[in-house]
């Protein structure tokens, strides 16, 4: 299979076909923050954080590198004006959810984000769908999930999977950038885990 060469940053990167400009990045030693992304999972595209600017037969666009193919002769921008001001405007929402997330705040003070820009909405969960995917990718249980939808989605363990298989796992539990998974598994085990007999009817 025969390389492709592209342009990130100044520099000339060889990459091989099926890569994205995320792996190619981050193999050429070029370091572009992501929130949703983990090398065992596939491409997500959530957060938008690793947004990057790219120019192709004179045209320039954004696109989000975790997701976008590498190019011939692409050229690749990851820090621009614009591509900043993106990530700085996309924290500041994440931070309305999670203002006191340390991996939110560590990237807020690199793009000057500033988490008191928007009314504070303290969900805790930024939709990242790291623990979900994990769960559903790697592990094949499927123990937690996305409930509802838009501004109301959140996360929840199905409790009837979760009592059995995460006490002996937790895998999931360092991938979470906000640590709102541990609280959200705590209160559902002292919900939901009941004792066989405390959930089951009585029968005469």
């Amino acid at each position: 299979m025969s390389d492709i060469l592209l342009q990130i940053d100044g520099k000339e990167v060889s990459a091989t076909e099926g890569m994205t400009l995320l792996s190619a990045a981050r193999t050429a030693g070029i370091s572009i923050p992501t929130l949703c992304h983990h090398e065992k999972l596939e491409p997500f595209g959530g957060c938008r954080l690793c947004i990057v600017e790219v120019e192709a037969g004179g045209w320039t666009k954004l696109v989000v590198s975790c997701v976008y193919p590498v190019e011939e002769n692409l050229i690749v921008r990851t820090r621009s004006e614009k591509v900043d001001r993106i990530r700085k405007s996309i924290l500041e929402l994440l931070l309305a959810h999670a203002p006191d997330a340390f991996e939110l705040q560590d990237l807020a003070k690199e793009y000057g984000a500033d988490k008191n820009r928007f009314e504070k909405d303290a969900s805790f969960c930024i939709h990242c769908g790291l623990c979900v995917r994990y769960c559903a990718e790697v592990k094949k249980k499927n123990a937690i999930g996305f409930i509802d939808r838009g501004i109301r989605k959140e996360i929840s363990f199905i409790p009837e999977i979760a009592a059995r298989e995460c006490n002996d796992c937790k895998e999931c539990f360092p991938l979470c950038p906000t640590s709102y998974l541990q609280a959200v598994f705590v209160l559902t085990e002292g919900l939901a885990f009941s004792s066989p007999s405390s959930g089951s009817a009585t029968e005469e």
